[in-house]
């Protein structure tokens, strides 16, 4: 293959996708060119977009187009080497890490080790650090080469869960004898509730719409699902602690003013609505006052608790056990479609961006 092709996205209208094609680059003094595999393309990285302009995130900026008004939309995946004038990154090894929409891109390696490398190239620079990482698959415990779709699927999402679960457990659950999970459909939301199944004495409850009910009734990870409307049925006198993935203010204020007295903590996770910029403010209601849950804290936290292998050797097994779960042949929580080709993208993320998607189902870009 000659030619680089990269998707653009209309920042405009997330939906609105085009591929731009183009010579291959000459690999420079410092630079590999990496050939992209495989990408798992989600509603995390409608996020990604959605909130590419935010200040701290600034997500556009990792793959910038050049074009007034499109950028590129960044996905976790598998890319080898396809090209290499650095010491330590060979030709034909395989990495994990966080590419661009795109059959190809250059990288400038840093810190070359056993792990891996991270990408030096200038812009780079000032974005934040754990994207800039790529894993060499052969020095990666948790790496399953016949789980590879799972793990690009569910990696980037389930640290978030697997931090999240251990963040309430660290806090004793604040006092609850509940937990309210909104968005329980999301990965991000069933993996925290997996990571938490040993609590049987908590009372684990799945909010989600009546079109994913059955689906989040039947992961098992929830005590009980139940239909966003039927909120106000649940006892307002046992101490409750809400983890918010929805990003919904009308709902956060039925659960606040439905628990005036036994809400005990509002654990704000983070959006499974890509376009909703949430404001964790008072809104002037009864109860604690609505907290970020910022996973990097936690992992700042255990580093110094446990130290950085154990943290990694904690999340590693529970990443694996998790994966094992949801790909059960005989009871999958989600089954892979693989699309063929960056242009097979296109309708995929036009579904993503508005939300004809199946839970159950993950989706996968293979290149060739």
């Amino acid at each position: 293959m000659t030619e680089l092709t990269r998707l653009y996205t209309d920042r405009s209208d997330l939906g609105v996708t085009q591929p731009v094609t183009q010579s291959l680059p000459e690999v420079g003094s410092g630079q590999v060119l990496m050939k992209i595999a495989r990408l798992a393309v989600t509603t995390n990285n409608i996020t990604y977009a959605a909130f590419g302009d935010t200040p701290h995130l600034r997500y556009w900026d990792f793959y910038p187009t050049g074009e007034t008004g499109w950028g590129q939309m960044p996905a976790w995946g598998f890319a080898e080497v396809m090209a290499s004038s650095v010491d330590g990154v060979e030709v034909g090894e395989r990495y994990y890490g966080f590419w661009p929409l795109a059959t190809h891109v250059m990288m400038e390696p840093v810190r070359v080790s056993q792990r891996g490398f991270y990408d030096g190239t200038p812009h780079r620079q000032a974005l934040v650090s754990a994207y800039n990482q790529y894993q060499r698959v052969t020095t990666d415990d948790a790496y399953r080469p016949e789980k590879e779709d799972y793990q690009m699927l569910v990696r980037p999402l389930f640290i978030t869960s697997f931090m999240l679960a251990d963040f309430l457990q660290d806090n004793g659950f604040f006092g609850a004898r509940r937990i309210i999970f909104s968005s329980a459909s999301s990965k991000t939301a069933y993996g925290t509730a997996f990571c938490l199944q040993e609590h049987d004495d908590m009372d684990i409850v799945g909010l989600t719409s009546a079109r994913n009910r059955a689906f989040v009734d039947s992961l098992g990870c929830y005590g009980r699902a139940l239909d966003y409307k039927d909120v106000e049925q649940l006892d307002d006198t046992v101490p409750t602690l809400y983890v918010d993935f929805s990003g919904n203010a009308e709902l956060r204020e039925r659960i606040h003013r439905h628990f005036p007295d036994t809400l005990v903590h509002d654990c704000y996770a983070g959006s499974a609505h890509s376009q909703d910029h949430i404001s964790t403010h008072r809104q002037n209601l009864p109860g604690p006052e609505p907290k970020t849950y910022f996973a990097p804290d936690q992992i700042r936290k255990r580093n110094a608790d446990w130290g950085p292998a154990e943290v990694t050797r904690r999340f590693n097994a529970a990443q694996l056990a998790f994966i094992d779960r949801i790909s059960d042949p005989q009871r999958p929580w989600m089954t892979v479609e693989t699309h063929h080709g960056l242009v097979s993208a296109q309708p995929l993320i036009r579904d993503l961006v508005d939300g004809r998607v199946d839970p159950r189902v993950g989706h996968v870009v293979v290149m060739a």
